[in-house]
């Protein structure tokens, strides 16, 4: 009866894995693939044979199915509208933004003009130091461009093997993180945000670069064997964005594959309208306080803008008015006072923390 049961119960599972092939356009060779390890699969449920293969087999089809082959979405390339969100998520970087406007109108005139329907856009490199905006640039340059992002953090990469996958020969083998991003932002041509690549350890630095000059290169990047799927993909509609702190330890051949854009420090006057324009306001709300409940007063500013010195960017900004809103918060749900206004007279108790 338990035998029955069983078989039942992999014929149901069988029947999903199929539904999952047939509902796909999957590449030709891999359909194939698929149809032979269903076949397999059908067999060992008739002839009650049960062995790990099943289960690798299953998975690999789960996989290939998961991906989001033929998907792709259309480029928005409007200068003036992409100008004008860059301007709502990044005060300033003048530089910057004009290099991001600058692709993006090479791209719309070669597709205009040109009649080109798809172009390979240089791969782009954002250094600065901790703090600039380069992450949060890489998630507005996606918005503005109306792709799918997804983000590779290389601070925790162990081996190449976790950016290009495992065999199936290994056990619980899957694909490597490439594939994996593919998946999750759901079209083949993203904005893949490889982020701190010169945070990889030194003894699988060599390997780990050597993958991403193979990602970067527009002239191999068309194949891109995962060596789980092992099945070459194409990658080259892919806008890969790196980050950095600095270029020490970025091999040389990646350099060449990448266009730096050079990530400038904040100065105080920045700073301050960043705090005033963004952070106060986003502070308050995350401290359940009304607009009216805290005020600082513009001699205060400055003090705010560089508690500990100078930063380059503006984590530690905010952190310093984020405790200032909590501290504000903790006053008014005590009965202390129903709103505060922070003067030179008495910011040091409320910025004690620093």
């Amino acid at each position: 009866m338990s035998d029955n049961i069983q078989n039942q119960s992999f014929n149901a599972e069988l029947a999903k894995l199929k539904a999952l092939v047939d509902a796909k356009q999957l590449p030709e060779e891999l359909k194939s693939k698929a149809d032979e390890m269903l076949s397999r699969l059908t067999r060992m449920v008739d002839t009650g044979v049960y062995s790990a293969e099943y289960d690798r087999s299953a998975h690999y089809i789960q996989w290939i199915t998961s991906l989001p082959w033929g998907t792709y979405t259309a480029d928005k390339l409007d200068i003036v509208s992409a100008a004008q969100s860059m301007e709502k998520t990044h005060y300033g970087m003048k530089d910057p933004k004009d290099r991001i406007l600058e692709y993006l109108a090479t791209i719309k005139l070669r597709m205009d003009q040109g009649g080109e329907k798809i172009v390979h856009a240089p791969a782009i490199f954002l250094v600065g130091l901790v703090g600039t905006g380069k992450t949060t640039f890489a998630y507005s340059l996606a918005e503005t461009m109306g792709r799918k992002f997804a983000r590779i953090p290389f601070g925790g990469l162990g081996s190449a093997r976790d950016l290009r996958g495992k065999s199936r020969l290994f056990a619980e083998a899957e694909p490597g993180a490439i594939v994996k991003a593919i998946r999750d932002a759901g079209s083949w041509n993203p904005i893949i945000l490889l982020d701190e690549i010169d945070r990889v350890g030194a003894e699988e630095r060599a390997d780990i670069m050597g993958v991403l000059v193979e990602l970067l290169d527009p002239t191999q990047n068309n194949r891109f064997l995962d060596h789980y799927l092992d099945y070459p993909i194409d990658l080259s509609q892919v806008l890969f964005v790196a980050t950095a702190n600095n270029t020490t330890n970025v091999a040389t051949a990646v350099l060449d594959r990448l266009e730096l854009i050079q990530m400038p420090s904040y100065s105080d006057e920045e700073k301050i309208h960043i705090s005033r324009e963004f952070l106060l306001p986003k502070g308050l709300k995350e401290a359940g306080l009304l607009p009216n409940q805290l005020t600082i007063d513009s001699s205060v500013w400055p003090v705010v803008a560089r508690p500990l010195g100078y930063d380059a960017g503006i984590r530690t900004l905010q952190r310093t008015i984020a405790a200032l809103c909590r501290r504000v918060a903790r006053e008014i749900v005590e009965g202390k006072t129903s709103q505060v206004v922070i003067g030179m007279d008495n910011y040091k108790h409320y910025m004690q923390a620093y």
